[in-house]
């Protein structure tokens, strides 16, 4: 770690109820109504505050009427700031900036807490040392038992697994104010948590496993969403500018395909300029190294599914498109934050 040593907050007893907010960021979607519902049943101390960050880009799209009528007693604790659309990192600092508790739990519109999550998230807190900054939700996914897992419930599986995800997330408001916030260059819900666990690490923290528990459930998906989720790749490129290239060993994050999908585009364009070249003897190596690298990616992905028709065509189209289209998110992202400096700790 580096920078100096973090300003230690004062411990709070393991009997004593702490005060703390929850912040949930929306698109107003079909499931927020279930989340606040689900808030508003769970049995202990009731958060002080609840702060919706209403982040759809459309300022006309109306009240939420419904999901604020679901909180009984807690909607007069309840807060709607707007967002802007500028996506979660913001919505998070937006709603950061509106709560006035020591500790702030984010929430994603989509989970639904446990029944007894108020006094687990109290207890967590209590239990939290001096120098804890962060203490992180259990997040489980219901995951059919009786088939393989899907290409998407596999990748909502791992997410959920991922360590410091804002799904369930309590952080010291004091700490976020000092370490600057979310970084709002992340647009998209994803490695933005990871960013700021890192910071807030490298400032000295610690970031505990608490006890409480959220359920995550697997939302409902098209065919080319597997092509949709590369766009995250720019932001392991802007990760990479701010924390170096070793950042996945300091998440411990599993550094996925990108290498592979780099060099199978590569060799997918090698093959096309050749032909055009002229080249057809190298042309056609370089064709067959693709068709290889693309016949493995797609084996890869099939066998761990359920091998059903839909599942296999699925699988056997976006394994063709998936490499191209993370090569140009990631080369995009590198260009675009070539100039990012890497992120060096505040001096307060």
């Amino acid at each position: 770690m580096s920078g100096s040593a973090p300003r230690r907050a004062a411990a709070t007893g393991s009997t004593g109820s702490v005060p703390y907010a929850v912040v949930v960021p929306t698109l107003v979607r079909d499931t927020l109504a279930d989340c606040l519902a689900a808030l508003a049943a769970a049995t202990g101390p009731a958060p002080q505050e609840i702060v919706l960050v209403d982040d759809r880009p459309d300022a006309d799209l109306g009240p939420l009427e419904h999901p604020l009528s679901v909180l009984g007693e807690l909607r007069d604790r309840t807060t709607v700031v707007p967002g802007g659309g500028h996506g979660p990192a913001a919505a998070r600092n937006t709603g950061l900036r509106a709560a006035a508790s020591p500790w702030v739990v984010f929430l994603d519109d989509d989970v639904q807490v446990g029944p007894h999550w108020c006094e687990q998230v109290v207890r967590d807190l209590a239990d939290a040392g001096p120098d804890t900054a962060g203490v992180q939700g259990v997040i489980a996914v219901p995951l059919p038992g009786e088939r393989r897992l899907t290409d998407w419930e596999r990748e909502t599986a791992g997410r959920a697994r991922a360590r410091w995800t804002t799904a369930d997330m309590a952080y010291r408001t004091e700490v976020l104010k000092r370490v600057g916030g979310f970084d709002e260059r992340f647009r998209r819900a994803w490695r933005e948590d990871t960013d700021l666990a890192l910071r807030v690490l490298d400032a000295g923290w610690r970031i505990q496993q608490g006890r409480r528990t959220t359920r995550h459930a697997v939302r409902p998906a098209g065919r080319w969403v597997s092509l949709r989720v590369q766009r995250g790749t720019a932001d392991d490129a802007l990760m990479r500018h701010l924390h170096g290239p070793g950042w996945w060993e300091k998440a411990v994050a599993p550094r996925g395909r990108l290498r592979a999908h780099l060099t199978t585009t590569a060799a997918g364009a090698a093959a096309c300029a050749l032909a055009v070249a002229g080249a057809r003897r190298a042309a056609t190596a370089a064709a067959l190294g693709w068709a290889a690298a693309t016949a493995e990616l797609a084996r890869e992905r099939i066998t761990a599914g359920p091998r059903t028709r839909y599942e296999v065509t699925t699988m056997l189209a976006t394994s063709v498109l998936i490499p191209p289209t993370a090569t140009w998110h990631w080369l995009s992202g590198r260009w675009r934050h070539r100039h990012t400096p890497a992120w060096r700790e505040v001096a307060v």
